[in-house]
This record gives C-alpha cells, sequence and structure tokens, in this order.
C-alpha cells in the first residue's frame, strides 16, 4: 500500500490528472498552426511561435502567465510597447514610393476597411459592447500588431481569440483572397496591364511620412501611436542618415518583438477562457471582417478601371487590406495568372501601404467612439 500511495502522490503532481478535453483541443490547435508554419509556410515568424505559446500555456499546471518570464512578458504587451515597436519595424521595412506615385491606390486602402466597420455593428447587434465590436472588427485588415493594440486598448480579456483570428486570417490571405477577387472580376479587367509608376524622389520619400502624421494626428488623435510608430520607422528608412537605425529596426528589433510578442499572445490562449462561444462568434466576425474588406477593396479598383478607362486593373484593391506584404503578392499573383506580361506588385503594394494608414486611421476612429 505503501508503493501505491507513493505512485498516487507522484501521479496527483502530474499534469495528466488535470488534463481536460479543452486542454487536448488547444494543444492540437496549437500542433496547427505549428503545421501550417512549418509544412505549408503560412507566415511561418508568426504562427511557429504563436502556436507554441498555445501548447505551453495548455500544459496543465503550468501557469505561466502566473509567474516568471510570461507575467513579465505580458506587461510590454498589455501597456503597448510590443505592438508599437513593431510597427516601427514595419515602417522600417516599408517603401511608400508606390502610393507616392500613385496616390489614387488611397482608395482601395480606404474601401477595404469596409468591413471593420460591417462587423463593428454586427458585433453590437448581436450583443457586444461597442468597444469589443470595434476591437473585432479591427481583425477586418488581417494584420496581427493592430488588431493586438486594438485589443489592448478597447478589449484586453478578448485578446487572444482576436490575435488569433487576426494571425490565422493573415497567414491564409492566399486562401481567403483569390475566390474573392475572381468572383468579382471579369477576364478582361484581371487581364489590364498597368502603366509604370513614376520615380519618387528622395524629398518627397522624407516629407511623407512627416505630413502623413501631422494630418492624422490633428484629425484623430487617437491614432497617433500606431502612425507616429509607422512613421519614425519610415523616417528612418529614407532620411539617407539612419541607416544603421533602420537595419536594426526592420531586423534585429522587430525580429525579436515578433517573437515575444507571438509567444506572449500564445501563452494568453487558455482553454478555459479560449474554447467558449465568444471565440467562435469572435472567428467568424473575423472572417466576415476580412471577406467584406477585400471586397470591398475589389469594388473600388473596378470604379477605378471603370473611371480611368480600363487603365487600373481591379486585382490591386484587393491589397487594399493591412496584411502586407502578402496581399500585394496574391494580387501579383492572380494578374499574373490572368495575363502573363501583368506586373502588379508596385501598383499593388501602394494600395497595401495605403491599407495599413487605412487600418490604422479607422482603428484610431473607432477608439475615439468607443471610449
Amino acid at each position: 500500500m505503501d508503493v501505491i500511495d507513493r505512485l498516487l502522490n507522484v501521479y496527483s503532481m502530474t499534469g495528466i490528472q488535470a488534463l481536460t478535453i479543452g486542454h487536448v483541443v488547444m494543444l492540437m490547435v496549437g500542433s496547427l498552426f505549428i503545421y501550417l508554419a512549418i509544412v505549408k509556410k503560412y507566415e511561418p515568424l508568426i504562427l511557429l511561435p504563436l502556436g507554441f505559446g498555445v501548447i505551453l500555456t495548455n500544459l496543465p499546471l503550468g501557469d505561466l502567465l502566473g509567474h516568471g518570464l510570461f507575467e513579465q512578458l505580458y506587461i510590454p504587451l498589455e501597456t503597448e510597447v510590443f505592438p508599437l515597436l513593431i510597427f516601427v519595424g514595419v515602417g522600417a521595412l516599408t517603401d511608400f514610393g508606390p502610393l507616392i506615385a500613385y496616390p489614387f491606390s488611397m482608395l482601395c486602402g480606404a474601401a477595404a476597411q469596409l468591413g471593420i466597420f460591417v462587423v463593428m455593428i454586427l458585433s453590437v447587434v448581436i450583443g457586444f459592447t461597442l468597444a469589443e465590436g470595434s476591437a473585432i472588427g479591427s481583425t477586418g485588415g488581417a494584420d496581427g500588431p493592430i488588431a493586438v493594440w486594438a485589443a489592448i486598448r478597447l478589449a484586453p480579456h478578448l485578446l487572444g481569440p482576436i490575435a488569433a483570428a487576426a494571425y490565422s486570417y493573415m497567414a491564409l490571405v492566399p486562401l481567403i483572397q483569390p475566390p474573392i477577387m475572381q468572383a468579382l472580376t471579369t477576364q478582361k479587367e484581371r487581364e489590364t496591364v498597368m502603366e509604370q509608376l513614376r520615380p519618387v524622389s528622395a524629398r518627397e520619400k522624407i516629407i511623407f511620412p512627416i505630413a502623413l502624421t501631422v494630418l492624422v494626428g490633428l484629425i484623430i488623435p487617437a491614432a497617433i501611436p500606431l502612425v507616429g510608430a509607422l512613421a519614425v520607422g519610415n523616417l528612418l528608412r529614407v532620411s539617407g542618415v539612419t541607416d544603421r537605425l533602420a537595419a536594426a529596426a526592420g531586423n534585429e528589433m522587430i525580429n525579436i518583438i515578433t517573437i515575444l510578442l507571438t509567444l506572449t499572445v500564445g501563452v494568453t490562449m487558455q482553454a478555459e477562457t479560449f474554447l467558449v462561444v465568444e471565440t467562435v462568434q469572435i472567428m467568424v466576425l473575423s472572417l466576415i471582417a476580412f471577406t467584406v474588406g477585400t471586397a470591398g477593396g475589389v469594388i473600388m479598383g473596378k470604379i477605378l478601371y471603370w473611371v480611368t478607362g480600363g487603365k487600373v486593373n481591379p486585382l490591386i484593391g484587393s491589397a487594399g487590406v493591412s496584411a502586407i506584404p502578402m496581399a500585394a503578392r496574391v494580387s501579383q499573383n492572380e494578374g499574373r495568372k490572368a495575363n502573363p506580361q501583368n506586373f502588379l506588385l508596385m501598383h499593388a503594394m501602394g494600395a497595401n501601404v495605403a491599407g495599413v494608414i487605412g487600418t490604422t486611421v479607422a482603428i484610431g476612429l473607432l477608439i475615439a467612439l468607443a471610449q
């Protein structure tokens, strides 16, 4: 009996005895993220650490957020440090040139925000608060850092499912967008070859992030943190005098912060709080937001096609969401399928950059309305 008692005592200290179906499901979810990252190569830099974080937090009795490293890492997450630093890195990697050369692509970026507002309204209709609905709507841009920032500002208790939705659909852009693009455009429209963009001067590139920050900051103060982070990162890139800082922001810093942010977000996805009806609702609403946003961008692309007499390929409109640069690549790939002579990447990047700005402005507006 003494041996049996000791064995039972050892068993009681293991996580096996505390393992629930919920834990098993979340372990499978984490494994799926890792599978998509390694085998399918869908946003591996994001999904791999995110998936492993999910596995870590759903091993029973670990209590990762209760003490130690992840308790400390959650502080810069909830105080917005991580998403803002990532946006500095994004700015350092972003070329605003295509948008400056073809400013009409800003219309695609604006139209692609339709999903954010539609889902915000839908969320309120089914019972979420305005703040929660605004945070859920932010996933329409399929941009993880923006969605995380919005969730922290508006609905921190929904951070796990909102981040999961945003990063998942961000990774699945190549699967979700093409059918929508095909359905809303004709073969003739998809075959449209666009003129090469004009060269953009260094002066224009320097003035743009400064002017953008001042303009957005004066109109929508709530968007200043994200727009400012994006702009300062870009200014490091284009100024010509801070190459080392731009390289650090666009490489070492963004890589380190991406690891810490995605791993910590994954750790927040515990079975007890994640496997609830709200999570299913958020995943569905987020898919609607991304789908409607993509459709809105494509429809604006069609309008530009008609207005310009067939000089704009509507496919660039789908890049108006904030999933940079994946959405622009999808526009390029679909354009090449329709016409091997097509090279839409630079025009699509203009719409894609506009989408990042548009999503930031839209979330800033919703934060101002919800608070």
